[in-house]
C-alpha cells in the first residue's frame, strides 16, 4: 500500500502503539483522529492534547471513523469488534502501526511473532546486533512503539 492519496487517518486504540502512530502521522502532515472505546491512560491523553491531536475516548464515532482514508489498528482491537466489521464492509484499508511506520524509514526490520518467547528472542537478537557493533533499535512490545522510535 502507498500513502500517496491518504489524507485522513483514524487510529483505533490509544495505547503505546496508537499514540506513537498518531504522533508520527501528525508529524508527517496527515489529519489524524484517535478513537479508543476505553479510557485513555493519562500519559497518552496528555501527549495527544499537547500535540493537538484530535481524539475521543469511551466510544467510537462511526461517522468520523468511516470517513477516513486509512485505519491504523492497534493490536488490542479485535477483528470481530463492530467497528471493524463496519470498516471492512466499507473497504477502508487497515494497517498496523509497524506497517505505517515502515513507510518512513529505510531501516531493516526484524519482526518476531508467536505465542511464546517473543521477548526473550527479541532481547537476544538485539543484544547480538549491538555486540556486533550494529546500530539496532528495540521496540514493539518491549519499550517504545516503532513509530515513536522513528521520531527520536
Amino acid at each position: 500500500m502507498t500513502l500517496d492519496k491518504v489524507k485522513n487517518i483514524v487510529i483505533l486504540g490509544a495505547g503505546e502503539s496508537g499514540c506513537g502512530a498518531a504522533l508520527l502521522a501528525a508529524t508527517k502532515g496527515f489529519r489524524v483522529f484517535v478513537s479508543d472505546a476505553g479510557e485513555i491512560k493519562p500519559k497518552y491523553l496528555k501527549e495527544l492534547q499537547e500535540n493537538h491531536i484530535d481524539f475521543e475516548q469511551k466510544q467510537h464515532s462511526t461517522e468520523k471513523i468511516l470517513g477516513s482514508n486509512l485505519i491504523i489498528k492497534s493490536p488490542g482491537i479485535p477483528e470481530k469488534a463492530e467497528i471493524m466489521q463496519q470498516i471492512r464492509h466499507k473497504g477502508i484499508p487497515v494497517i498496523s502501526e509497524i506497517e505505517f511506520a515502515s513507510h518512513f524509514t529505510y531501516a531493516k526490520i526484524i519482526g518476531i511473532t508467536g505465542s511464546n518467547g517473543k521477548t526473550t528472542t527479541t532481547s537476544l537478537i538485539y543484544h547480538i546486533l549491538q555486540t556486533a557493533g550494529l546500530n539496532a533499535g528495540l521496540g514493539g512490545n518491549i519499550g517504545k512503539s516503532f513509530a515513536r522510535l522513528l521520531l527520536e
